[in-house]
């Protein structure tokens, strides 16, 4: 079974309103930290941010957050959770995470939330990484999106393997499983086509600052 090191989670700045939300991000730290695994996550302390980096970061387990200069004072409140790298903008931040994750997965969120996993989900087409990107659908949050997608194979636009990317699940422990289980039989190619030859790696990290 493929284990990862590392997991980037995407996931809001904010709480929803509904605690289901609130407990499947610490449902999904707790899996990460059971699992021995370490974060990466966009810096912030609050939402739903602060949840999953405070519980893998209680449960003894490495975390990174990665945050624009100008997100550290919306995103921070008074304290950080575990190392934060601080970069010049969005761009850097969504490259700094994925050269040093070896998944991804995204918990409900906004506009930013989805931005990121698309761009993951961009770059694994493109073949710049084949990595597993996960969407955690907690209570069918993500059923239209998932909708958009299905629409777009069948007027043409997606292509069906190129849908197999997106790996879907109501659970954090469903989830990892899957993702898991992807890696393991597509094995170090992609199951799309590959038309970019770079690779996101994984680098030795520089050093991190604590705020």
């Amino acid at each position: 079974m493929v284990k990862f090191k590392r997991v980037c989670v995407f996931c809001g700045s904010n709480l929803g309103y509904r605690k289901i939300f609130s407990d499947a991000a610490l449902d999904l730290g707790q899996q990460l930290v059971k699992r021995k695994m370490e974060l990466v996550y966009g810096g912030g302390s609050v939402g739903l941010m602060g949840l999953v980096s405070q519980t893998v970061y209680d449960g003894g387990r490495n975390v990174l957050g990665v945050i624009p200069t100008a997100l550290v004072p919306v995103e921070i409140s008074g304290h950080a959770i575990g190392d934060v790298m601080v970069v010049a903008d969005m761009h850097e931040r969504k490259a700094e995470m994925a050269r040093r994750a070896d998944a991804f997965i995204a918990l409900p969120g906004g506009y930013g939330t989805m931005e990121e996993l698309l761009e993951m989900i961009t770059w694994s087409q493109l073949g710049i990484h084949n990595k597993p990107v996960g969407l955690l659908n907690v209570d069918g949050y993500y059923d239209c999106l998932l909708g958009i997608f299905d629409k777009g194979v069948e007027e043409g636009f997606i292509k069906h393997s190129a849908r197999n990317i997106v790996i879907a699940a109501k659970t954090a422990a469903e989830l990892i499983e899957k993702m898991e289980n992807f890696q393991l039989m597509q094995g170090h190619a992609p199951l799309h086509a590959q038309v970019a030859p770079s690779r996101s790696g994984n680098d030795e990290d520089p050093g991190t600052a604590n705020l």
